[in-house]
């Protein structure tokens, strides 16, 4: 099986840098798997866990929307914001996930910023998710 050169960026610079054998992704059409050797595309993210399958196991990115070019060798992804599994800080994760509920329960009643208290909530729930996955 061949290799991929990956990089996931963020407005506030990279993220990750390396060598993978697959990369799994959640788009708007659906999850994607990409191996060495992908025709080329651009897609759009989805809220949700990219997993890199590199040779010691697996590694988990929790991005939050942008796109992903996938170029045969290499696999480009800019992302709103990313966080790696390891920098996720699961106390800052799990209060946001609260603020975000209060936040989606006041925009119910009040029916003004229901969507973006929903996104916040994704967000939370996915940064969440990426650090617990073990």
């Amino acid at each position: 099986m061949g290799s991929l050169n990956v990089s996931i960026v963020t407005p506030d610079g990279p993220v990750y840098e390396g060598v993978a054998q697959m990369v799994i992704a959640r788009t708007k059409a659906g999850e994607l798997g990409i191996l060495s050797g992908h025709v080329p595309l651009v897609a759009p993210l989805k809220i949700d866990i990219v997993r890199l399958k590199v040779e010691s196991g697996e590694e988990w990115v929790a991005v939050n929307g942008g796109f992903m070019e996938v170029n045969g060798e290499e696999v480009n992804i800019l992302a709103d914001t990313a966080e790696r599994e390891q920098d996720i800080d699961i106390d800052r994760a799990e209060k946001a996930k609260q603020r975000a509920e209060e936040e989606l329960s006041r925009a119910k009643e009040q029916k003004v910023d229901e969507v973006m208290a929903r996104l916040a909530l994704q967000r939370a729930i996915n940064r969440i998710h990426a650090k617990e996955h073990n």
